[in-house]
């Protein structure tokens, strides 16, 4: 079997002794891969990382557990579940948050991109993802992690995005909140009115007499049929006054004062709901519990330049060893074609 001719079968044997009689091209291209990654490895910009974990609160009235009779429907030390966990990340990447924070620490100039570039603000919004990220855990916590080339930065940024997610949260309830507080106001303040109508109606009919229909019916009735069985005529005269006057005004006494009652009774449950709006819109509790704040790192996170090195140097070997076997099999297999000829 000649030279030409002569095929490995890449056993373990093999293999050595083709990597061996291939080492020359082999270790070339690997020390060029290496030596590359190296040079990449250095120019890639250093970045810290800071992060921030934690766990949103359980949706739930601040005023239903503050002010609720039942002790045992207290939700507000409790921690959220999945439902908040989704609402917590809704809010992390929303539109206000990033432009809050880009707007705070100028990332446009921080990420060094120029504005007159063709989409400065697509590249600022993709950098600013690139670097930071919301991350929900098994623990249905969330991990804000930001990266920076400055670790003061990156923990600043990071804890400011933690302390924004209150602001925003809040600042969403209070609206509705505002609006229902307006319309318990509203209903409030006009009930209050009408029960003052009525008292002010019902002062006037006591004015002329009728203090407590039911009672006074009864005694002056009785009163004036004793005055005409006794012959008590002037007496008797009098007390028709009386009976005229509770005739006249009797039934509205009543129909006012049953009114009054129920509408007292509507005005209490209506403060009820007035005190519970005013809490609602006027809280500034917590919606999340931070469990770890972010501190400045004392080392880089990210490149990794072992790491890198490595995984090129190595994945440029097997490259390299895959391109000479593909390379002698067709050499071998022009030269088969050749000699056919």
């Amino acid at each position: 079997m000649t030279e030409e001719k002569k095929q490995y079968r890449f056993d373990s044997v093999d293999l050595i002794l083709y990597l061996w009689n291939r080492r020359l091209p082999i270790i070339i291209l690997t020390g060029i891969a290496a030596l590359a990654s190296i040079i990449a490895s250095l120019v890639i910009e250093e970045k810290y990382k800071s992060e921030v974990i934690i766990f949103p609160s359980a949706s739930s009235s601040v005023s239903h557990d503050l002010l609720a009779m039942n002790i045992a429907k207290k939700e507000i030390l409790k921690l959220g579940e999945d439902e908040e966990v989704e609402q917590l990340l809704q809010v992390l990447n929303s539109d206000e948050i990033r432009e809050r924070i880009i707007s705070k620490y100028d990332l446009m100039n921080h990420y060094e991109i120029d504005s007159a570039v063709k989409y400065p603000q697509t590249t600022l919004y993709k950098e600013f993802s690139d670097n930071i990220s919301f991350l929900p855990t098994k623990f249905m916590s969330v991990r804000i992690e930001v990266f920076d080339k400055e670790p003061q930065m990156a923990a600043n940024i990071a804890n400011d995005i933690s302390n924004l997610v209150d602001t925003i949260m809040n600042k969403m309830q209070k609206e509705r909140a505002l609006e229902a507080l307006a319309l318990v106001e509203k209903e409030y303040t006009t009930l209050k009115g009408q029960i003052n109508v009525l008292e002010d109606s019902l002062t006037v009919i006591r004015k002329l007499g009728v203090v407590d229909y039911e009672s006074q019916a009864e005694v002056i009735t009785d009163a004036y049929a004793q005055a005409i069985v006794d012959g008590k005529y002037e007496a008797a005269k009098k007390l028709q006054k009386n009976i005229d006057i509770l005739a006249e005004y009797g039934g509205a006494y009543v129909s006012i004062r049953d009114y009054l009652e129920f509408e007292k009774k509507q005005l209490s449950n209506l403060k009820a709901k007035y005190a519970e709006a005013k809490v609602d819109a006027t809280q500034d509790l917590p919606n999340k519990f931070v469990v770890n704040s972010a501190f400045v790192a004392e080392k880089k996170s990210y490149p990794v330049r072992w790491l890198i090195v490595v995984v090129s140097t190595f994945s440029a070997f097997i490259l390299s060893v895959l391109l000479l076997v593909v390379f002698d099999a067709v050499g071998r297999r022009l030269n088969e074609i050749k000699q056919k000829d």
